[in-house]
């Protein structure tokens, strides 16, 4: 049996990507199962931190190939200056993953530039930049409760999840440090965004051990470290921003792999003719455990509470459907899916594709090798074919762009732009704010029915290469055709200039991917998350399993 791909017409609108959830194949979890199959060695190489908790430390991984270090610098952060907007130049933390082990002299260097972040100057063996603020009230109370021989109470720990949230983790060259082509052929970080929660997996790690430094430092004669079980219910917060909106529409092949692979999963899951005992096991179990993980996700925000809570009793009703299955029912897992689709939400939807790919790890996790990509393979245009040739395919790919009215001020009513502070990008509000003549390239909704229309006032014959040389200003826009006519999951199927467009919806979409759970939307323009809540230490990989909440 096969099953079709759901369509991009489905897949790819931002109402369901912004109810997507972490699966198997998010790059926290593939980093993780690489780190327990090579069985990566991390020690603390140093720590040199007084007994307030402020100076640095180096935590060294040892893979099969390579050695790198987690360099972290605490330092004394006074409250007036603790933000987590971009503008902010301290922070409570900053590190830096190295390649290699840093000697004294490189952390000297490392020291004098790691805690200024954009303002400091690295070397190509910086691989990624992070910094990261306590949350001061859960930090305190951890380390007082622990200096006591007590642990901090269990709800207070679920309310917040971590004890630092990062505001940024920088890799791919910016700000001097290394490109990502110094080390995409390492095959620990082959993958889309390896590197990176490798080092928010270390700063987790860093985060706990300095509030159990704090608290022996508060009580040395009292002080316990925290319980196990506890210790893994705190993951690593961030505060995540307009900044990382735009990517998915400015990498739309690796926005088709990932979405390609995820929805490969899913067929094939869907495709299996029978499933096992330890398969619908395996289902109820996950299925329980992200009802649990659900009954702690809270959020203020008045859109997604609500959908939360239609989520939790949208769950209920998936477990006790499996449940019902007939243990010879026929290509079970595709039956299960079409119910959840039927009668669930959006929320419960995607929840139910994460489930269903849990048991079947064998399966599917071949496909987190697909999830990179080289966007050269997609840059180039086809000169030769004709003005009639690009406008069949805009018909053929847009229509759901055509469909939209170009004269209705709420289709154009925003605008994206970069900052000339932070050079990050921002949205304006186009017909109340100065500054559209700056619009960053963004609006292929717009832009694509405007090519079609200049393509038709030409002679159907008339090759591409004619047109764009005498109209240059549409190459990028027929590159765009061209890349969605290859790659189905590349384009986002939804207007990114219209007054109802949610921009935290990329945001979920792409930090789903990374692995990010308990989304808590603080504006309709930035979010918190957590990542790794629930997930083994370094010192508990061996023995693990890399659960649906890792």
């Amino acid at each position: 049996m096969t099953v079709a791909l759901r369509p991009p017409d489905t897949v790819m609108r931002l109402a369901r990507m912004g109810a997507m959830h972490a699966t198997r194949l998010s790059f926290l979890r593939a980093m993780l199962r690489r780190a327990k199959r090579e069985a990566w060695q991390v020690t603390r190489h140093d720590w040199s931190l007084d007994a307030r908790g402020f100076g640095h430390a180096v935590y060294a991984v040892r893979t099969p190939a390579r050695t790198y270090s987690l360099v972290a610098f605490s330092d004394d952060l006074p409250p007036e200056r603790r933000t987590d907007r971009v503008i902010a130049e301290a922070w409570d933390a900053s590190f830096v993953l190295y390649d290699g082990i840093p000697d004294p002299g490189e952390i000297a260097r490392l020291r004098a530039n790691v805690p200024r972040q954009e303002a400091g100057r690295y070397s190509e063996r910086d691989l990624i930049l992070s910094r990261a603020n306590k949350s001061v009230r859960l930090y305190d109370t951890v380390a007082k409760a622990l200096a006591a021989g007590a642990q901090p109470e269990a709800g207070l720990v679920e309310s917040v999840g971590y004890l630092m949230r990062t505001t940024a983790v920088y890799g791919n060259g910016k700000f001097g440090i290394a490109d990502r082509d110094a080390i995409a052929d390492r095959p620990e970080f082959s993958g889309p965004f390896q590197a990176e929660m490798l080092t928010v997996w270390l700063i987790r790690a860093f985060t706990v051990d300095l509030v159990e430094h704090r608290a022996r430092a508060l009580a040395p004669h009292t002080a316990v470290p925290l319980a196990p079980a506890l210790r893994r219910r705190f993951g690593v917060g961030n505060a995540t921003g307009l900044g990382m909106a735009p990517f998915l529409v400015r990498h739309p092949l690796l926005l088709h792999r990932w979405m390609l692979a995820r929805e490969t999963a899913l067929a094939r899951v869907r495709a299996l003719p029978r499933a096992t005992d330890r398969s619908r096991a395996d289902f109820a179990a996950h299925a329980a455990a992200m009802a649990a993980e659900m009954e702690g996700w809270r959020t203020d925000d008045p859109v997604q509470m609500p959908r939360i809570l239609a989520l939790r009793v949208d769950l209920a009703r998936l477990r006790a459907h499996a449940a019902t299955m007939p243990p010879d029912e026929p290509a079970p897992w595709d039956a299960l899916y079409r119910w959840a689709e039927a009668n669930l939400g959006l929320e419960a939807q995607e929840a139910a594709v994460a489930l269903l790919l849990e048991p079947h790890g064998a399966l599917v996790d071949d496909l987190c090798d697909t999830l990179g990509a080289d966007e050269q393979e997609a840059a180039g245009i086809d000169g030769a074919m004709t003005c009639a040739d690009l406008a069949a395919r805009i018909a053929a790919e847009y229509a759901w762009a055509l469909a939209i009215d170009p004269t209705d001020a709420a289709a154009r009513a925003r605008f994206w732009y970069a900052s000339a502070e932070k050079l990050e990008p921002r949205l304006g509000e186009r017909h109340r704010e100065p500054g559209a003549e700056l619009e960053q390239p963004l609006a292929f909704s717009r832009d694509v029915p405007a090519l079609l229309a200049a393509l038709r006032r030409e002679a159907a014959g008339l090759p591409l290469a004619d047109f764009l040389l005498a109209h240059p200003d549409w190459r990028h826009v027929a590159r765009r055709v061209r890349i969605a006519a290859r790659y189905p999951y590349a384009e986002i199927r939804d207007n990114l200039i219209g007054a109802e467009m949610r921009p935290i919806d990329l945001l979920r979409c792409k930090l789903a991917m990374f692995g990010a759970q308990r989304f808590d939307p603080r504006s309709d323009r930035w979010l918190r998350i957590t990542l790794f809540q629930g997930a083994p230490y370094p010192h508990e990989l061996a023995e693990s399993t890399i659960a649906l909440a890792a």
